[in-house]
């Protein structure tokens, strides 16, 4: 079984929170390197930004940050902001990186002092680093294990102060003792629509794209909330533009090219519809297995289950309930179907039901 953010890159195409190698390359040109320049996020920007001016003030390296919420919404940026407002250097790495108390140790132990250590995706990391971890985010200081069994000594090692600013996409997987030895934590919520118009009218202008004010209002209804995603279709929309219309990304480019590319107008593909319609017109709208809906589509369980339901949930347009799966009034609607009379739209009484799941139904 893949990691939710694997399954995601391997089948989703333009409308996945997760980038590879060649779109980070892409998304470096666009990142803001401010906090004034980072739109969205304002109670997060607000917060970080005093947080930042007081460490100054004292002359001390700021508290560690936690920056938690879905793929795609800033939190590497916001590592790189916080490293370029105390002027400081960036080291970044990533929790399956550090499978080993070692692997820590070598890294913390070439920290200079007032560095930022960017540490993504870190409910990835293996116990024994975490554990580490805890004595050097609270007392600078690391215990370095040598030799093996009762002749093992632990040689004390101070490490200089750092700032750790953690990423995840998973908060609740990490243990209670590592978020408490952050001194701040934030969750990065999905952007407004108007806010995705604010990011797009800034990526155009950098990527010299021609972008119309209604072509920009489009793309961002369809980007899913994610910056990442918008940006993503921008460029698309633009491919579209130069070599079947005008240049110009405009209302009728953005529909014409998304319509190529399937991104439907409230942002769902070929896979999300493809789970709705089969709730919708295979199972009348459910309850039904999350295993029977997968071979329905043709996909595996957890890409169902990982890649196309949190969105559909998000999006009111699917329900998880302990005896399946089941379509809400707004799929029926969405597919311009309606629902048969006497369909009870009441998931409530699916909770309540004495009859237990089936084998492949539970949530």
């Amino acid at each position: 079984m893949s990691a939710p953010g694997e399954a995601a890159g391997s089948v989703r195409g333009l409308v996945g929170a997760d980038a590879d190698a060649d779109e980070r390359a892409v998304e470096a040109a666009l990142r803001p390197r401010s906090l004034g320049e980072f739109i969205g996020q304002e109670r997060v920007r607000e917060q970080l930004g005093l947080m930042l001016e007081a460490a100054r003030r004292r002359g001390r390296v700021p508290d560690h940050v936690l920056l938690s919420g879905p793929p795609g919404l800033g939190k590497t940026t916001l590592a790189m902001i916080i490293a370029g407002e105390m002027q400081a250097p960036l080291r970044v790495t990533s929790g399956p990186a550090i499978q080993h108390a070692g692997d820590l140790a070598a890294v913390l132990s070439s920290l200079t002092e007032g560095e930022v250590l960017f540490l993504d995706e870190i409910h990835r990391m293996s116990r024994p680093a975490e554990e580490m971890l805890y004595m050097a985010m609270e007392d600078f200081r690391v215990d370095v294990v040598v030799g093996k069994g009762p002749g093992a000594t632990a040689i004390p090692l101070d490490i200089p102060p750092f700032t750790l600013v953690g990423a995840t996409t998973r908060a609740g997987l990490l243990p209670g003792p590592l978020r408490d030895r952050f001194g701040f934590t934030a969750h990065m919520d999905f952007y407004a629509p108007v806010e995705l118009e604010q990011v797009l009218r800034r990526s155009a202008g950098l990527l010299g794209v021609p972008l119309d004010p209604d072509g920009g209002a489009e793309i961002a209804g369809r980007s899913r909330g994610t910056p990442r995603i918008a940006n993503r279709l921008l460029r698309r929309v633009r491919d579209w533009a130069q070599v079947r219309g005008d240049g110009l990304v405009s209302l009728s480019a953005a529909r014409a090219a998304l319509s190529v590319y399937e991104v439907d107008e409230r942002g769902l593909d070929r896979l999300d519809r493809a789970v709705v319609a089969a709730l919708v017109e295979r199972f009348g709208g459910g309850p039904v297995g999350l295993g029977t809906l997968a071979v329905a589509v043709g996909e595996e369980r957890e890409t169902v289950e990982e890649v196309a339901e949190p969105f559909l949930v998000r999006e009111g347009l699917l329900a998880r309930t302990p005896r399946g799966r089941v379509a809400t009034r707004a799929a029926w609607e969405h597919l311009g179907r309606r629902p048969p009379a006497g369909l009870s739209f009441d998931t409530t009484t699916l909770f309540d039901d004495p009859v237990g799941p089936p084998d492949d139904a539970e949530v």
